[in-house]
């Protein structure tokens, strides 16, 4: 274990997160608000822990898979302990497992919230809370790429796998530092191209920009209490749609940039997801027609939600928790799908339901054909037993974790549903649940171990798991 590079490069996450910070205290300053000084006193204790140590690179550059996902892990735990710091310190949430539970959903895109109302918060609370999701969506490791000429060991690569989500990753180009340009670029362009929808349906500015930052990361913390539920039908179309194209693997956009338009339709995982949406939104249409005063809205509604939902960001318009069994079923089965592999969105993604699904299917023909040969193919090309291999791991481990979980919580002693629907919405980084998690609830009524579990599912939803768990084995932390 390469430990001076991990500590090497986890003080420049304190320094890059000092520097995100700074916006939080141009907020303040603009609003007036004394809160702006524990964003200043956050951002002294970031950069007392990260200057020392990052001024000189060490030596040592080797750096394998292991040191990948242990330094992902540690980042991402580093970060949102300081992170939880500005609203200790306001006061705006002065319990610290509280603060860490609204800091890590912000973070991981998750949403789940502990907070009865926001309305009542400072501004710069307010623009910290929606602002790591923004940061959280493409992940800080990959902006680390795009600012830092990290050379020698093969460590781009291993750092971009441990946190990109989905059952592989690939370079767009050659060079891992210019792919993780590329996908910054692409996710700032659309963040900026929401923006701007929105402005243009008169919604006030902040509200704008924080709103742009919880669709982007698909995270779906609000800045009003009923969520995006207040705005005009236009803002809520503008956010449905936006949600969407997030949740798409970005290689589509980067395929479309470069005017390979065919390559992006053939995109076969981009298509299903898409499908899926419009399968489920119908389906949901129908069932809660009879809500709404005309079909449209309750299709509107149903498009919302499902665009929420299945991108894991959590947004609400309606309180779903409300509607008949057969769309909220829909919409807890949505939960575990999630979006498409390489996109901001969290669950189980798309490609890997297809890949467990073409599994069983050519374990059914070997039934029927003992000697024929099947492969299981995604995107017209054979996937490596590798692959299957990783993501039959991947479903095990995850039922196993969903499963103890559910167990761990069920001592609190709330509903089967709400425990159920809990678990899923901070493993799959969705946000709301149902019952006493519902669109209109919060997770605050959870023991301080429930809110552990909760928090250490979110950054294992959002690491794929596997970086997370790593940090549990023994043999991870010998010396080379």
């Amino acid at each position: 274990m390469n430990y001076s590079m991990i500590f090497y490069i986890i003080s420049w996450i304190l320094n890059v997160e000092a520097a995100l910070m700074v916006p939080s205290c141009i907020v303040a300053l603009l609003y007036g608000e004394r809160e702006g000084m524990a964003f200043v006193a956050s951002i002294a204790l970031c950069l007392l822990l990260g200057l020392p140590r990052s001024r000189k690179a060490p030596p040592n550059k080797v750096f394998y898979t292991r040191e990948g996902f242990v330094t992902v892990a540690l980042s991402w735990i580093c970060m949102s302990i300081m992170g939880a710091l500005p609203f200790v310190f306001s006061g705006a949430v002065p319990k610290l497992i509280d603060a860490l539970f609204e800091t890590v959903s912000g973070f991981t895109t998750t949403g789940a919230s502990i907070l009865p109302a926001v309305e009542g918060l400072p501004h710069c609370i307010l623009f910290w809370r929606s602002f790591t999701h923004w940061i959280g969506g493409m992940g800080v490791l990959v902006f680390l790429l795009c600012l830092l000429p990290l050379t020698g060991g093969g460590y781009h690569m291993n750092l971009m796998k441990a946190e990109s989500p989905g059952p592989s990753v690939s370079k767009l180009v050659p060079k891992v530092r210019s792919t993780a340009k590329i996908l910054y670029g692409i996710y700032i362009v659309l963040s900026v191209a929401e923006l701007i929808f929105l402005l243009a349906g008169r919604m006030p500015i902040f509200d704008a920009i924080c709103t742009t930052f919880g669709t982007a990361g698909t995270g779906g913390f609000g800045i009003k209490n009923d969520s995006i539920g207040g705005y005009s039908i236009y803002l809520q179309a503008v956010t449905t749609i936006f949600m969407i194209l997030f949740g798409v693997n970005f290689n589509v956009f980067f395929f479309l940039s470069i005017r390979k338009p065919k390559a992006a339709f053939e995109c076969e995982e981009a298509r299903w997801y898409l499908g899926i949406i419009a399968a489920s939104t119908l389906t949901i249409t129908f069932f809660i027609r009879g809500l709404y005063p005309s079909l449209f809205l309750a299709f509107h509604h149903a498009a919302f939600q499902v665009g929420s939902i299945i991108t894991t960001t959590g947004f609400a318009t309606a309180d779903f928790n409300l509607w008949p069994q057969v769309p909220r079923t829909i919409l807890v089965l949505l939960m575990f799908i999630g979006a498409c592999a390489g996109s901001t969105g969290g669950g189980i993604k798309v490609s890997r339901i297809l890949l467990m699904i073409r599994s069983v299917s050519r374990e059914l023909h070997q039934f029927i054909h003992p000697h024929s040969v099947n492969k299981v193919t995604l995107e017209g090309r054979t996937v490596e037993q590798g692959t299957l291999h990783s993501v039959h791991v991947f479903f095990i481990t995850y039922a196993l974790i969903f499963s103890a979980s559910v167990l761990i919580i069920g001592f609190d002693g709330f509903d089967l549903t709400t425990n159920f629907t809990a678990v899923a919405a901070t493993l799959n980084n969705i946000g709301p649940g149902l019952e006493l998690v519902g669109p209109t609830q919060n997770f605050a009524l959870f023991s301080p171990l429930s809110k552990l579990v909760l928090i250490f599912n979110m950054l294992a939803g959002r690491l794929e798991i596997f970086p997370l768990l790593l940090l549990f084995v023994k043999g991870t932390w010998k010396k080379f």
